[in-house]
């Protein structure tokens, strides 16, 4: 029961910080339009997953990061890197300041499987 609830908590707080929308700014530099990006990271979404559970991306090099919905309807949200892509927002251009391991979640609520839709940046 109190894990039913806290699950709750968590969707209707990520659909509260994803209906906020506007500017992002933060030393990760999520969304520079005028900076060339020198990789490219494309994370894939199916049914309750993504296409990998490690992602692995360089300190200081700004880096394209694409998302493709491959089946069902599903976003990513990358809070360390400021970041949130969906369906309208398909890329944006990041460059990783802090070297760590940062947390990507599905930010659409999907389905049942919603909660383990959790996947990892590490940033070296």
């Amino acid at each position: 029961m109190k894990k039913t609830i806290a699950l709750l908590f968590s969707a209707m707080l990520l659909l509260v910080l994803s209906a906020c929308g506007g500017t992002q700014t933060n030393n990760n530099s999520a969304g520079e339009s005028n900076v060339t990006p020198k990789a490219e990271l494309v994370i894939n979404a199916t049914n309750y997953q993504f296409d990998q559970q490690v992602y692995h991306l360089k300190k200081d090099v700004p880096v394209k990061i694409v998302f493709k919905n491959e089946a069902g309807n599903h976003g990513v949200m990358i809070p360390k890197l400021n970041l949130q892509l969906d369906s309208e927002h398909e890329s944006a251009v990041v460059t990783p300041t802090e070297a760590g391991e940062f947390d990507i979640a599905c930010s659409i609520m999907c389905g049942t499987g919603h909660s383990q839709m959790i996947a990892k940046i590490v940033v070296e």
